[in-house]
């Protein structure tokens, strides 16, 4: 990997940034629709992931982006309420196939990805200040 643009670091850091920025999108998604039985189509909520990519080739990678946001086509689940509204004619209410503590460690991982994102460009900052100063 060879960068050459001068501010090749910098674009990168902001394409992660942006990249995760959409990836917490995704997964608050998840979270806010962990019990929607009925997503407006007769069907629960289906969990979504958004999957990164880098952007440019293998030998001069310029950053990072959300290459597509799939519908997790996994079974979804099923829990005993036999007085909700949803439930079948053996009490079982189909939901949605999102796991919380699955979005809690995503989240917890995309936020520590963003947070490193933005503490590059803070560093970035800071060698400018730097050298500034120094040509002064």
């Amino acid at each position: 990997m060879e960068v050459n643009n001068t501010l090749g670091p910098i674009d990168i850091a902001i394409s992660g940034l942006q990249a995760q920025g959409k990836n917490l999108e995704v997964i608050s998604s998840n979270i806010a629709n962990l019990r929607t039985t009925d997503a407006g189509n007769g069907q629960p909520y289906r969990r979504l992931e958004a999957i990164l990519k880098t952007k440019g080739d293998e030998d001069e990678i310029t950053g990072v982006t959300v290459d597509e946001i799939i519908t997790d086509m996994s079974d979804f689940n099923r829990i005993l309420d036999p007085g909700n509204p949803d439930a079948d004619e053996n009490g079982y209410v189909t939901m949605p196939n999102v796991n919380l503590p699955t979005e809690m460690i995503n989240l917890n991982i995309a936020t520590k990805v963003y947070q490193a994102n933005a503490a590059i460009l803070k560093r970035y900052q800071q060698m400018v200040e730097v050298s500034l100063e120094l040509l002064r």
